[in-house]
């Protein structure tokens, strides 16, 4: 048995790669990412993990071509709604106000009770520079005990910096798109070793 982290961060990085790895417009590959996301869900509620943050896209992905940010803010939608599906409470953090954001996310963007489910938190529209001139708009999301990323970039890339303050960091070389429960495994196992003091 190895201890568990109670909230993790999850970076689903290496969509537009896996895409382009497998023959696929760039942009075709975040609909591949869909899967990954419910399956890493599952999984971590079967290892008694009590809140998952998923990065779904920032403020700054905006600048790419806009079939891509048609693609991705699509993506997010599909995967608020496969997730609510899951007995959990979900809640969208992002800036609102900007026409980057889908409007039909905005009615999950209030935080609501979660009964004892498992919190899912998903990053829509988000900026660590909005979120920090605006009050701190993520101060609901509580400190993160371990940030997993895929497709082996080893860079926060803005995510949730007060959160992560004292995260521990495991970079999986794998794309996103080829997430399997053993990426979780070994993470947990990683962060079971880890020496957790807080600064302390």
């Amino acid at each position: 048995m190895y201890r568990t982290p109670t909230h993790i961060g999850i970076i689903p990085d290496g969509n537009r790669r896996w895409a382009t790895k497998n023959g696929l417009q760039k942009e075709q590959g975040y609909e591949y990412g869909l899967l990954p996301g419910l399956k890493l869900l599952r999984a971590a509620k079967q290892r008694g993990v009590k809140e998952l943050t998923y990065y779904g896209f920032t403020v700054d992905n905006c600048k790419r071509p806009k079939e891509q940010v048609s693609a991705f803010s699509d993506a997010c939608c599909k995967a608020v709604k496969l997730i609510e599906d899951e007995d959990v409470s979900v809640c969208v953090v992002g800036n609102t106000k900007s026409p980057c954001f889908p409007q039909g996310l905005l009615s999950y963007t209030e935080r609501h009770p979660d009964n004892g489910k498992i919190r899912v938190n998903i990053l829509v529209n988000y900026g660590w520079e909005w979120d920090f001139k605006n009050g701190w708009q993520s101060s609901e999301i509580p400190r993160i005990d371990m940030v997993i990323r895929w497709g082996g970039m080893c860079r926060l890339s803005g995510f949730l910096p007060i959160q992560t303050v004292y995260s521990d960091f495991y970079v999986i070389k794998d794309l996103w798109p080829d997430f399997k429960d053993e990426h979780l495994d070994e993470a947990l196992k990683w962060y079971s070793k880890q020496d957790v003091t807080l600064g302390g």
